[in-house]
Order: structure tokens, then C-alpha cells, then sequence
């Protein structure tokens, strides 16, 4: 890779590819998931910060938040200390976030697109509608989802197969994870 510039190292993922890779957090609330991509492009820290959750069992809410401020993180690995399950699931699998990170550096205007076209599936197949934990309304063609009330986050556990309706690309199935029982 010497003497090449950043773009030309740049990967291009495919739709194939990027179905599977954003269908897990697609569904998340619109500020989650900027957390979660942003956080993704630094999967070292991301390392550090689920080793600083697990290494403080005892702090939880506002308490980690201001514990986490004194750490040396991107604002948004430093953000999801408020949600220890997104953070343990970028940490368990993190080939997954290094490619997340990867792709939303390269291109993500085809990410954002993505997170779109798939929130549309999810509608469509009637999984994705407003509730009491989330709003999810339609602004100029774009699908936002927000939380009901703003200073509660919910963070969706789904399967990617079945939330979408049929899954379209039967040699890349997108990965389901269950968070651990608290």
C-alpha cells in the first residue's frame, strides 16, 4: 500500500455487501446509529471503551458518562458507554465493526442510502411503525426514527432475516445478535 493514496486504498463495498453489514443497526434510532457508525470507524477504541464498561460494573447512567469524559475517545465510542449492549456487540464482533467503519469512511452517502432502502423493507413487511418506544416518521422520503419520549433510548434487538421480509441475498445472510441476559 505505499506510495498509494487514501482513495485508491479505499474498499468499495457492494449493495450484496452492504445489506448484510447494515441490516444488524439499520432500524436503530437515527442519533444511535450515527453513535454506532461513527464509533465504528474506531474499532481500537471501541476495544477500550467496552473494556472500561466492563472494568467498572458498578457505574451506570450519568455516572459513566462523566467516568468515560476523562477517556481519550472519538465523541461517539464515548457516547455509547450509555448503551453497554451496543457497545458489547461492536466489541464481540468486531471484524463486523472494522467493516461497518470501513464502509461508512468509503462511502456514506451508499451507506445512509442503505440504512434507507432497508428501514423501507422493514415498512413495508410491517415491521417498522411507531410504537411506544420510537417514533418513526417519513420526511421527505427519508424514514426517520427517533425516540418517543427524547431522554429514552430503546435500542431494537431484531433478526435482520425475518424484520426485512424475505432476505435477498441467500450467500450473504446478515448476523443476528442476542445481547446477554442481564
Amino acid at each position: 500500500a505505499r506510495g498509494q493514496s487514501i482513495d485508491e486504498q479505499a474498499v468499495i463495498y457492494t449493495q450484496e455487501e452492504l445489506d448484510p453489514l447494515l441490516a444488524p443497526v439499520a432500524l436503530y434510532p437515527d442519533a444511535l446509529l450515527a453513535q454506532v457508525l461513527t464509533a465504528a470507524t474506531y474499532p481500537l477504541e471501541v476495544v477500550q471503551a467496552a473494556r472500561f464498561v466492563k472494568a467498572n460494573p458498578r457505574l451506570q447512567g450519568d455516572a459513566m458518562a462523566r467516568a468515560a469524559q476523562g477517556q481519550n475517545w472519538e465523541p461517539g465510542v464515548t457516547s455509547l458507554v450509555q448503551f453497554p449492549s451496543v457497545l458489547a456487540m461492536m466489541n464481540d464482533k468486531l471484524d463486523w465493526t472494522q467493516q461497518l467503519g470501513d464502509a461508512f469512511l468509503s462511502s456514506p452517502g451508499a451507506v445512509m442510502d442503505t440504512v434507507q432502502s432497508l428501514r423501507a423493507k422493514a415498512q413495508a413487511a410491517g415491521n417498522l411503525q411507531s410504537n411506544a418506544q420510537q417514533q418513526v416518521v417519513v420526511e421527505d422520503r427519508y424514514i426517520v426514527i427517533q425516540p418517543a419520549r427524547p431522554q429514552v433510548v430503546y435500542v431494537p434487538y431484531y433478526n435482520p432475516v425475518l424484520v426485512y421480509g424475505s432476505w435477498w441475498w441467500p450467500a450473504r445472510q446478515p448476523w443476528y445478535w442476542v445481547p446477554p441476559p442481564v
